[in-house]
């Protein structure tokens, strides 16, 4: 199973969306011009609503094969459900399956265009498994442009990140900046700015936002990318004590990882 990195844990979006309005009646309830709410669902759709209820549970507790039954149980009770193909998506990811992965989120766009958190999803999927950053950036605008996104936060975080991969500094810190005045406490984006100021060998802004981050999460729910920047910017600034401690927490939790290795041959700088 892949490692999910802390950027991508924090980001994704679980769609429990009202499936009927995914389909061609562009969420309108019978013939009247209102939009389709919870007492518009028919007994299918609520069923469906449920299974994927289950699913994304089983999905959290990385019980895949399970998940998968309760998202086919969904898709045969509401062929139209957009986020049942979306959360079958996100199963695939963390089974390793991207293909099956990349099919199911097109399918579940092509249900719902433009649903935010779908689009929101498959940037990062493009971004993170996929090795499409540039095509990623086009669907978090999606989502970013759409005025019913409950939590924009999360595509500004994936696009700063996915930024980064790109190498595009300047946009980065202009989505993680975005964040930050969205959501000041969002750990994600403390780390994000940290990770920007650090490419720039800015080591003190880049140590405020590893306080930021340090404050706001606990040390032992950090991911091993996470921590070993943490204890790079550090290690630049001298601080000795908490680096000491930061690695502490590298070796007792991530001992075989790539992070850990190079902070035994001494790659700070990299």
């Amino acid at each position: 199973m892949p490692r999910l990195s802390g950027r991508l844990a924090c980001a994704l979006a679980f769609p429990l969306l009202l499936s009927a309005c995914a389909g061609n009646n562009d969420g309108l309830a019978g013939d009247t011009h209102e939009l389709k709410t919870l007492s518009d669902q028919t007994a299918a759709e609520k069923r469906a609503q449920i299974r994927l209820q289950l699913a994304v549970g089983y999905y959290q507790e990385r019980k895949y094969d399970v998940a998968l039954d309760e998202v086919k149980r969904a898709i045969a009770a509401n062929p139209d459900a957009a986020d049942a193909y979306g959360v079958r998506a996100l199963i695939y990811t963390a089974m390793g399956e991207n293909v099956l992965a990349d099919e199911n989120y097109r399918h579940a766009l092509r249900l719902a265009p433009g649903n935010p958190d779908l689009s929101n999803n498959y940037g990062l999927f493009l971004c993170e498994a996929g090795g499409k950053p540039r095509e990623a950036m086009g669907y978090f605008e999606t989502a970013l442009k759409n005025p019913n996104y409950v939590s924009p936060v999360k595509a500004m975080v994936n696009a700063g990140n996915c930024s980064l991969k790109m190498k595009n500094v300047d946009a980065a810190e202009r989505y993680l900046l975005d964040a930050l005045r969205y959501d000041p406490d969002l750990p994600a984006t403390s780390a994000g700015l940290a990770r920007v100021y650090f490419e720039r060998r800015d080591y003190s802004r880049a140590g405020f936002f590893i306080n930021r981050l340090t404050e706001t999460a606990k040390l032992d729910v950090l991911p091993a990318d996470v921590l070993w920047l943490a204890i790079r910017v550090k290690h630049m600034l001298g601080d000795r004590d908490t680096e000491a401690s930061l690695a502490a927490q590298l070796r007792k939790r991530f001992p075989g990882s790539p992070e850990y290795a190079a902070f035994e041959r001494g790659a700070f700088s990299e």
